[in-house]
């Protein structure tokens, strides 16, 4: 008697195939991961803390409008090393773009932003009354 087995969509009867060709496994590496964010609130100010690790300051983009803190970078690179028997050239892209709401209680034209160590530091001082603008943070 033989065995019988049922197939998949995609004609694979074994979990190991169907895993290894499921479209999932194949396209990880395009999914974008966006940078874990810390937010802390104190009397006179928020503080935001991005972890973006291998950019340089010169990669971001923050801005402010109509009450929307957006923050965005692209880095790119590309390497070739050659030897007698091979070329090998590689190419690095990479960004990201996150948005926060801000509360009514922040001072647009105030906000500051320094790249540090592989994190990127906001700060948003409090503000008793409402600005609303759009602006363009340098990252220090």
């Amino acid at each position: 008697m033989s065995n019988l087995s049922k197939f998949n969509d995609r004609g694979f009867a074994s979990p190991f195939f169907r895993d290894l060709f499921d479209d999932t496994f194949f396209n990880a590496q395009s999914k974008q991961t966006l940078p874990a964010a810390n937010i802390a609130e104190s009397d006179k100010n928020y503080s935001i803390e991005l972890a973006v690790p291998g950019y340089r300051k010169e990669d971001f983009k923050v801005k402010v409008d109509k009450d929307v803190l957006t923050i965005s970078a692209e880095s790119k690179s590309e390497s070739t090393e050659k030897d007698k028997e091979y070329t090998c050239k590689e190419y690095n892209y990479s960004s990201f773009a996150r948005s926060f709401r801000l509360p009514d209680n922040v001072q647009d034209d105030a906000i500051s932003a320094k790249y540090d160590n592989g994190i990127l530091h906001l700060h948003l001082p409090k503000s008793s009354t409402q600005v609303s603008s759009t602006k363009e943070i340098k990252v220090g």
